[in-house]
């Protein structure tokens, strides 16, 4: 196989500092962006935000999101202003990252739509909205908030929060056994839709 043909199974090349590294891309979707909880984590990359971009899989290919990051995503040459369908060969700038998608010839559009999301209670959305908008601050090393932020900022009682947190775990259907939960939570809400960037800016 030459560089210009499409593999069979897609994958990102992640241009590090050290060197090149193979993302292999399985499952639903895949987050970019310097917080821990990410798929591909640059927490090298000071340009690039803690959570910067999602790559969603469409069964016949591939397509990415930009997630309201502060310096946007760049993919062959232009800005992303909505979701775009990746082709083989596409260069992605991130910050100052470059990577490469590697794959499946994409299509003019993804067709098929993304996993929806659970359903929800008002409550349970608020509690995402409050979660997830310290990601958009603009501020580098950021995390989602913590249960109490979200108290304060819903005006109540930080038990009623880690409840509903509770419940938002399992209908998201994350792993009990995780120590980053509310970083999972907040990176699954975010590319299944229940909160959009537009909600946190």
């Amino acid at each position: 196989m030459t560089s210009d043909q499409a593999p069979t199974t897609s994958f990102l090349e992640v241009w590090r500092p050290g060197g090149v590294e193979v993302v292999l891309l399985a499952g639903p979707s895949l987050t970019i962006g310097r917080g821990e909880g990410n798929g591909v984590v640059l927490d090298h990359d000071g340009q690039v935000s803690s959570l910067h971009a999602v790559l969603v899989s469409y069964g016949a290919g591939w397509a990415i999101r930009d997630l309201g990051s502060t310096n946007g995503t760049v993919v062959a040459g232009e800005r992303l202003l909505a979701e775009r369908a990746l082709r083989h060969g596409d260069a992605i700038q991130i910050g100052a990252t470059r990577m490469v998608f590697r794959g499946s010839a994409g299509r003019a559009a993804p067709t098929t739509a993304p996993r929806r999301p659970p359903e929800l209670t008002r409550r349970e959305h608020d509690v995402l909205v409050a979660l997830c908008r310290p990601l958009f601050s603009g501020e580098v090393f950021t995390e989602p908030a913590t249960a109490r932020e979200v108290a304060a900022a819903l005006v109540v009682s930080e038990a009623a929060v880690k409840q509903h947190l509770l419940r938002l775990y399992d209908k998201f259907e994350l792993d009990p056994a995780s120590t980053r939960r509310r970083v999972e939570l907040a990176n699954a809400a975010l590319q299944r839709g229940a909160v959009t960037p537009a909600e946190l800016t």
